[in-house]
């Protein structure tokens, strides 16, 4: 394949333009979270089998020690995120809404709570197997909200190859601005990181696309970068999905990733800005993923932050360290307002894949629906080119037949076509519906 070359565009096709609504964190450094008394560790975090706990009731644990292994190729590893003993492996309610199989440890109050590293290895020295196995072990995922076993898009199947390496700094969902903190206060690190995916597939060039909107992390990224021929960054326009992969490859080479196919396919790797610094932190600090940075944010907490937060903390306590709710708070959403998860309780942890927590004093309204009117305002805004008035209503007709030749599997659930329905149709609800109905047909 030949080198793909750069697009003149700054931006994907279609697509819309949300309020950004990032004025209340943008400029509030990362702060830490402090240690609370109990931590609960979900087996499910990630995309993939669930983790197989290694602990039972009453096992003493040290912060970062390996608590649960992978569990088959695309599953990943759980690590304690505090020195403390677990106290049971039982059901407690999960972000998704369900209840899941749970460690739970409870804090020793009078640990030091150093961190348990591992003597971080010379990536050179090292097999390219034995890299993949340590990411996996390090329980490293995708921290842009999909939460993908990273070692799995790392380890590049036979005959592919990557030329191109990019990495996510996009943030287009409104309110949440944790990747922005880390790369204006992090930025050696995200390109370091950047590096070691470089390194790991083979790439020739790597890219940052970063929106517009966050001058003070380009300018940083840059500075970071120094005369390096091999790594650009990319300012692009300010729009919503620009952070899903196929769009961000659009908005900096203008290619269209194929139905069905994989950014592999056009011999690039796409990671999140997070996910970059979580790999220096793995291979320069023998630091396995046992923190995040969330966005806690919204009119209805009482003081905004970026908070550096302990992989199983609870909503509540976290809401606590700032501030607590306003009485007026009517819902919290565990992510941004385009893609997250409303929550019935605030007894769920933080896990991996949650990047923002969302306060609103306004829920989000729901308006009576109307028929369709036919205005193609969904159409124009699908960033996949897809007519979801027309796929919803097949949803709804049972018209299961017609989904996957209307490329229903190719939806990427950003909520768009809702955003612009007139109508107020519930077109990504029913998409979502659309995409399950296709995959039990086809038994996937």
């Amino acid at each position: 394949m030949s080198p793909l070359s750069l697009a003149r565009a700054s931006s994907f096709r279609h697509g819309i333009h949300p309020e950004e609504m990032k004025e209340l964190t943008r400029a509030l450094p990362i702060e830490r979270v402090p240690f609370v008394k109990e931590y609960v560790l979900p087996l499910s975090q990630h995309t993939g089998a669930p983790s197989r706990p290694l602990v039972g009731p009453g096992t003493r644990v040290r912060r970062g020690e390996m608590i649960a292994a992978p569990d088959g190729y695309i599953s990943t590893a759980q690590h304690a995120p505090v020195t403390g003993r677990v106290t049971g492996i039982e059901l407690r309610p999960h972000p998704m809404g369900r209840r899941v199989p749970s460690i739970v440890i409870e804090i020793d109050p009078f640990d030091s709570q150093r961190l348990d590293r591992d003597i971080p290895p010379e990536l050179d020295s090292l097999p390219v197997s034995d890299v993949i196995r340590r990411v996996q072990e390090a329980g490293l995922v995708g921290l842009g909200g999909a939460a993908f076993p990273s070692h799995v898009k790392l380890q590049l199947p036979d005959g592919k190859h990557a030329q191109f390496v990019i990495l996510n700094g996009c943030e287009c969902e409104p309110y949440l601005t944790c990747d922005h903190r880390v790369m204006v206060e992090r930025p050696q690190a995200v390109i370091g990181g950047l590096r070691i995916i470089m390194q790991m597939v083979g790439a020739e060039v790597g890219y940052v696309g970063v929106e517009q909107n966050k001058p003070d992390a380009i300018a940083a990224l840059r500075e970071a970068v120094s005369a390096d021929p091999k790594i650009r960054i990319m300012p692009l326009e300010v729009k919503y999905p620009q952070g899903a992969e196929k769009m961000l490859i659009d908005a900096i080479f203008q290619k269209e990733v194929p139905s069905g196919k994989l950014p592999l396919d056009l011999e690039i790797v796409v990671n999140n800005v997070g996910t970059a610094v979580a790999l220096t932190d793995l291979f320069e600090h023998g630091k396995p993923l046992v923190e995040r940075v969330v966005t806690v944010t919204g009119p209805g907490v009482r003081r905004p932050a970026n908070l550096m937060v302990p992989i199983g903390t609870s909503l509540e306590a976290v809401l606590e360290h700032c501030g607590g709710l306003h009485p007026e708070t009517r819902q919290v959403i565990m992510g941004g307002p385009m893609m997250g998860m409303a929550q019935k309780t605030l007894d769920v942890p933080i896990i991996k894949g949650i990047s923002g927590v969302l306060a609103l004093t306004e829920p989000a309204a729901i308006l009576e629906e109307e028929p369709c009117i036919r205005c193609g305002r969904c159409l124009e805004a699908c960033p996949m080119f897809l007519n979801p008035s027309r796929l919803a209503a097949l949803v709804r007709n049972d018209g299961v037949e017609g989904l996957q030749p209307l490329g229903m599997l190719d939806c990427c659930e950003c909520a768009s076509c809702s955003f612009v329905c007139p109508s107020h149709i519930p077109l990504v609800q029913l998409m979502r519906v659309g995409k399950a109905m296709v995959r039990q047909q086809s038994g996937k």
